[in-house]
């Protein structure tokens, strides 16, 4: 008995950790916590589910969004939830313009997971795509307040801050 739980896998630190670890990193620290947390993200608990989402995840680089809006649905249909599921169903449908169905999307993934950072930065591209420059600056920030060396989201939120100067919003 105690050889197996010497042996036994280590668990991952929970997400709150790594969320703090995120938080207090350097930039040259960030990149391997955030490696970690997306790793977190990816798993469901259950074989089947990591496989819908894998195979989503294919079609959807692949170019086949509405084959992986398919997986991704069934994904969530049987593991409602599994934040991740709706993260990738949200990138499908904003890759159709579906922009409505992935903000809804992005809510779920929001009050599963409000630190998911990725799906905030989807949100800020989707209000730029709205042409809600404000919204997306904020999106951007509020993604920077969980991960402050996300890439790119300082020069974002300068550039819309720059297009929206003088412009009543």
């Amino acid at each position: 008995m105690l050889a197996a739980l010497l042996s036994a896998p280590v668990q991952a630190e929970d997400l709150d950790t790594l969320y703090d670890r995120l938080r207090a990193a350097s930039a040259d620290d960030s990149p391997a916590i955030e490696a970690e947390i997306e790793a977190e993200w990816q798993k469901s608990g259950s074989a089947a589910m990591d496989l819908l989402l894998r195979r989503g995840q294919d079609a959807l680089a692949d170019g086949q969004a509405g084959a992986a809006i398919d997986h991704f649905s069934a994904l969530i249909d049987h593991a409602p939830d599994f934040a991740e599921g709706y993260n990738a169903r949200a990138a499908a449908f904003f890759q159709q313009g579906m922009f409505g169905q992935a903000i809804d999307d992005i809510a779920h993934v929001l009050m599963l997971d409000p630190r998911h950072y990725t799906a905030i930065t989807g949100l800020a591209l989707m209000f730029e795509e709205m042409d809600r420059p404000a919204d997306a600056a904020d999106a951007y920030r509020a993604a920077l307040a969980i991960n402050p060396h996300l890439a790119g989201a300082e020069e974002n939120i300068k550039r819309l801050e720059a297009e929206t100067a003088g412009r009543e919003i």
